[in-house]
């Protein structure tokens, strides 16, 4: 058995003679009144404060776990991490402000008007741009290092997934794109994201940055390239396809 031990978004691993794992003993026993939540064939539950008086385990934030950690642990982490953040906020009925209990593994049910509900997705679009040889890279506000990644953005409301990537593209950098094609899609545990990934050809219009999301962005060729995205995100496999010419 494997307990996936959270504290806000920071990850209990443990040590091992070969690097790091999931603990498969609880790191620190939960509290009587803690949620442990059974996620497929392991344990997740969440503790109030970090782990410091041991070597045995580590704190580990959640993305960097990725680079510690076997992929499928990784994965699991990030459904237990999403699984979690849903149970903490569903505590209360949003129709009328009873109890909520699990029904299912992965549902809940208000103990007054039997209100069902189920973990949600937020589904977001990226898509990478060609322009003959170069491609186009942006670089966000939100971003806390100095790289550069692809236009993306969340799907409202009606929309389709390809009309997503168009408004976006249009409203970020003010570009008309043809010839989109879907490349992959990936779960994106930050909180609770689905990342879908696409490709795209060059149309017409000038780069107009939308200034409230982005505040750079220009065409590069594979020899010039700026800092890109880290290998746990879709937007390098994205920009690791066209470098290697491996694009769907």
């Amino acid at each position: 058995m494997q307990y996936f031990v959270f504290c806000q978004s920071d990850l209990v691993i443990e040590r091992t003679p070969d690097g790091y794992a999931i603990p498969t003993e609880p790191p620190t026993e939960p509290k009587p009144w803690t949620t442990v939540m059974d996620v497929d064939d392991v344990k997740a539950y969440r503790i109030d404060a970090p782990l410091t008086d041991t070597t045995r385990y580590v704190m580990c934030p959640l993305r960097q776990s990725y680079y510690k950690l076997a992929e499928a642990d990784y994965l699991k982490a990030g459904k237990c991490h999403e699984l979690l953040y849903w149970d903490q906020n569903t505590k209360y009925c949003g129709v009328c402000g009873g109890m909520m209990h699990f029904d299912t593994p992965i549902s809940k049910k208000c103990e007054h008007c039997g209100k069902e509900i189920w973990p949600q997705l937020a589904t977001a679009v990226i898509v990478l741009i060609h322009k003959d040889d170069e491609v186009l890279l942006v670089r966000a506000n939100n971003f806390r290092h100095d790289f550069y990644g692809l236009v993306a953005g969340f799907v409202e409301t009606g929309e389709t997934l390809e009309e997503a990537v168009y408004r976006e593209v249009l409203e970020e950098v003010g570009l008309h794109i043809t010839n989109l094609r879907y490349f992959g899609s990936q779960p994106w545990p930050y909180p609770c994201g689905l990342m879908v990934g696409f490709t795209a050809d060059y149309d017409y219009g000038k780069i107009h940055l939308q200034r409230s999301e982005l505040n750079k962005g220009a065409w590069f060729r594979r020899d010039n390239l700026p800092n890109i995205p880290e290998k746990l995100s879709i937007a390098r496999r994205l920009i690791d396809a066209w470098l290697e010419g491996d694009e769907k």
